[in-house]
């Protein structure tokens, strides 16, 4: 009886181990650095920042998801062109978590021209590879010009306080409800989910979702300039 009452005993001081509900998917988050080359050294800049004709800028980019990234450039004269992949990558746009890519893909910058106005950039993201091949870059149509492309404004307290010329309709933003995407674009059958979350840290752009991402989503980063 004694042995049989020390067997329980021990049996009872076995900790049960509880059971584990999977762990919660983790929320898709995208950071997007903007940078201005100054003095021969790259430099993060407000996203809104608004900057001079020859200025050279580039974009970091970096997720904390496996997926596909396709960047492209609209700018101020009504020309359309391809910053990620690379032509000489042809269409393979994957990305992997945690690591940095570089846009433009195949220089070290893209040089400020045109009139002044602002360049929108599309930004087109995947964690899953598009179900259809996107149409080539000749494919697009110049879109119509909204007034508020037309000339960058500053903000005057921005100014006051520290001297930079920021446009606060500039940087990172949805895509508005009802404006065309480019043809290339819209044909991947992208959405713009209103529950994406775009934030500012420092000089660093957030663009999260709440819910993990099933499919392509887009958004758009204005570049002011004079």
């Amino acid at each position: 009886m004694r042995s049989s009452l020390l067997v329980a005993l021990a049996l009872a001081a076995v900790p049960v181990r509880a059971q584990t509900e999977p762990a919660a998917p983790k929320p898709h988050r995208m950071e997007i650095r903007l940078q201005r080359l100054e003095g021969g050294e790259w430099k993060s800049v407000d996203p809104g920042l608004v900057f001079a004709r020859d200025d050279r800028v580039r974009f970091h980019y970096r997720a904390n998801f496996d997926g596909f990234l396709y960047v492209m450039n609209y700018s101020s004269s009504g020309q359309y062109e391809r910053l990620f992949p690379s032509e000489e990558a042809g269409r393979d746009n994957h990305v992997t978590a945690g690591s940095e890519y570089t846009v433009p893909a195949t220089r070290a910058a893209f040089r400020i021209a045109g009139p002044a106005g602002h360049e929108t950039i599309y930004w087109l993201v995947s964690p899953v590879e598009l179900s259809v091949a996107t149409p080539a870059l000749r494919q697009t149509t110049p879109k119509a010009a909204r007034p508020e492309d037309l000339m960058p404004r500053c903000d005057d307290e921005i100014l006051r306080a520290r001297g930079d010329c920021i446009d606060s309709s500039a940087g990172p933003r949805g895509v508005p409800n009802g404006d065309d995407l480019p043809r290339n674009l819209a044909a991947s059958g992208a959405v713009t989910p209103r529950d994406l979350l775009i934030m500012r840290e420092e000089n660093t752009t957030v663009v999260a979702s709440p819910n993990p991402l099933t499919g392509p989503v887009v958004y758009e980063f204005r570049l002011a300039h004079r």
